[in-house]
């Protein structure tokens, strides 16, 4: 294959399609505009499917070094009501069908899989044009710098520079915001925070409003507090002062609440951060032309649900190898491709929306009761 392949993003999408095409001997280049792999925190504990997730990795040959990096008993769920009573509880059952691992662990053993100077870090897109028409495209990057390519790839995420090139759709704001924080060495220093949480997830809600707390691989527990409100109020709430905002929070969840639930973040031990929700429309679509895709986040961004990182983790090894069966006729690829991957993240994405609702909207409580009576007597597992 004498075409170049430029991946935008260096997220979990771009680098399994990077690491699946150097399997097959096939070159990639990926431009990612963080300054370096730890420029910021990777977000937390994900939990890797069997059915996309793990047949991605198994793609790129590095199941062995995933298994390395498994938190072991961490699929285990509590559910909890406000003030502290416990739902129900579903155990890690062992058969590690969902394992967790950190997410920036497993960024880091795909970044490692890859050859040096695969990635240029630093290089933030600021324009992409095309040139001629033969289906080439120019990436102008903030530092002036460009580079011309035969085929382009958009895994850069929810706000993708590629996505909009191509006249795609805009995110959206969902109407609820996550404010995270974290409480560390938790099995000394955090005691009854631990107990509640349990070795894996934990929630407690309330119509619109509610504490999801998840314990991590390095001793620590990421607290999320959930709430419905205008996106106005992440702009207009100050969080500078970590001790009053984490106080505040708690208060905006209201009364009822349990102590010890609170203390998830009152004691949280770092800034507190709003993550606003936001989502693709669902339906969206792009232009296509030729020599350009779409993958991950940046093709099909829903709400948290437990599959985004899976899919996307898909979408670059199913991409791979289709490059692969048919390099001399990318556009081949792209079409086969895109004729599995649309259809597919559309139905993904209508079950994260309504998936993503049940567990953290108006009805959650109620959701979360019939979800734990159905674990009971089926025996499965929540599928966050």
């Amino acid at each position: 294959m004498n075409r170049s392949i430029t991946i935008i993003g260096a997220g979990l999408a771009g680098l399994t399609l990077a690491r699946v095409l150097h399997v097959h001997g096939i070159p990639s280049t990926i431009y990612e505009a963080e300054a370096s792999p730890m420029s910021r925190t990777q977000g937390g504990q994900l939990d890797i499917h069997d059915f996309n997730g793990q047949v991605a990795l198994d793609e790129c040959r590095l199941l062995d070094e995933f298994r390395s990096v498994i938190n072991f008993g961490a699929e285990a769920m509590r559910f909890l009501s406000p003030d502290g009573e416990l739902v129900g509880e579903i155990p890690d059952d062992g058969k590690l069908s969902n394992p967790e691992v950190l997410r920036g662990e497993l960024r880091r053993i795909l970044i490692e899989s890859l050859p040096d100077g695969t990635i240029h870090w630093g290089h933030k897109v600021d324009s992409i044009d095309a040139v001629g028409a033969g289906g080439a495209y120019r990436v102008t990057f903030g530092d002036g710098s460009t580079v011309d390519t035969d085929v382009l790839v958009g895994a850069d995420g929810a706000w993708s520079r590629v996505r909009a090139f191509l006249s795609g759709a805009s995110p959206e704001y969902l109407g609820t915001v996550w404010v995270e924080t974290f409480l560390h060495d938790v099995d000394t220093r955090h005691q009854r925070s631990a107990a509640l949480v349990g070795r894996g997830a934990m929630l407690a809600m309330e119509p619109g409003r509610g504490i999801f707390g998840h314990r991590e691989a390095n001793d620590v527990i990421h607290t999320y507090v959930v709430m419905k409100k205008p996106l106005e109020w992440t702009s207009s709430t100050d969080f500078s002062d970590r001790e009053q905002a984490l106080t505040n929070l708690a208060a905006e969840l209201g009364d009822g609440w349990a102590p010890e639930l609170l203390e998830l973040i009152t004691s949280g031990e770092t800034m507190p951060v709003a993550r606003p929700i936001w989502g693709l429309p669902l339906g969206h679509t792009w232009d296509r032309v030729p020599g350009a895709m779409l993958i991950g986040d940046a093709a099909h961004l829903t709400p948290p649900d437990g599959d985004g990182a899976n899919w996307a983790l898909y979408d670059g090894a199913q991409l791979g190898k289709a490059i692969a069966a048919s390099p001399d006729d990318i556009e081949s690829a792209f079409s086969g491709f895109a004729a599995e991957m649309l259809p597919r993240s559309a139905a993904s994405s209508r079950e994260g929306y309504q998936s993503f609702e049940q567990t953290f909207g108006y009805n959650a409580p109620e959701n979360l009761r019939k979800m734990m009576d159905r674990a009971t007597t089926y025996g499965h597992r929540h599928h966050r």
